[in-house]
Order: structure tokens, then C-alpha cells, then sequence
């Protein structure tokens, strides 16, 4: 929810205020709402659905949680990278998100394997 509500926050300054805030303030406010907010709600809801509608455990409780840290590292790193006109701070933001997808779908991949025998 605090990614929701800072991307609203930040949104809502940039159309209120649109010379205020920097050039990329608008990827910002996108990138809050939807990898902050909605790529996290996927993220919890996949990792607690799967393992139920498939009736096998999670493939790793490390690399969900590796993946959470991941994804909370990246996106602020990104969007202060952006904010404050540091494209190295978003390049590695961007690279630390790319790492939390990957581990997102290794596990997922892996935890609903179709090639597995139940």
C-alpha cells in the first residue's frame, strides 16, 4: 500500500505542479504503481494461490523472500535514481527489479512444473 499511495502522491504532484518535479517524475509515479503496487500484489497472491490450486509447495521460501528483498530494493533505488537525475542509481535499481522477476518466475515456474509427477 505505500507504494500505492506514494505513486498516487507523486502523480498528483506532477499534475498539480507539473514544473516542479523532474522530467521522469511521470515513469516514476508508473513504475511505483505498477511494479510497487500491483507487481507486488501479484507477487503475494501467486506465491500464497499456486502452491494451493496446484497442490505442490512452494518451490523455495528463500527465493520468494529473496525476491521480495530484491524488488524493495530495486524500485526506490530506481525512482530516486529517476527523481534526482541519477540514471546509474536507475540502471541499478532497474537491474535489482529484473533479478526480483527472475527469481518471481523461477519460482513459480518451478512450483508449478508441469513436467513434475504429482
Amino acid at each position: 500500500m505505500l507504494y500505492a499511495l506514494l505513486g498516487g502522491l507523486l502523480g498528483v504532484a506532477w499534475l498539480g505542479w507539473p514544473g516542479l518535479l523532474p522530467g521522469l517524475a511521470l515513469r516514476a509515479h508508473a513504475h511505483l504503481m505498477l511494479v510497487g503496487f500491483v507487481g507486488m500484489m501479484i507477487f503475494g497472491i501467486a506465491l500464497h494461490v499456486l502452491p494451493r490450486f496446484t497442490g505442490r509447495a512452494l518451490l523455495s521460501e528463500r527465493l520468494a523472500d529473496a525476491s521480495f528483498a530484491l524488488a524493495n530494493l530495486g524500485l526506490p533505488v530506481m525512482v530516486i535514481g529517476w527523481l534526482f537525475g541519477s540514471m546509474e542509481a536507475a540502471r541499478l535499481g532497474g537491474v535489482l527489479l529484473w533479478a526480483a522477476f527472475l527469481a518471481f518466475a523461477v519460482n513459480v515456474i518451478g512450483t508449478v512444473r508441469p513436467w513434475a509427477r504429482r
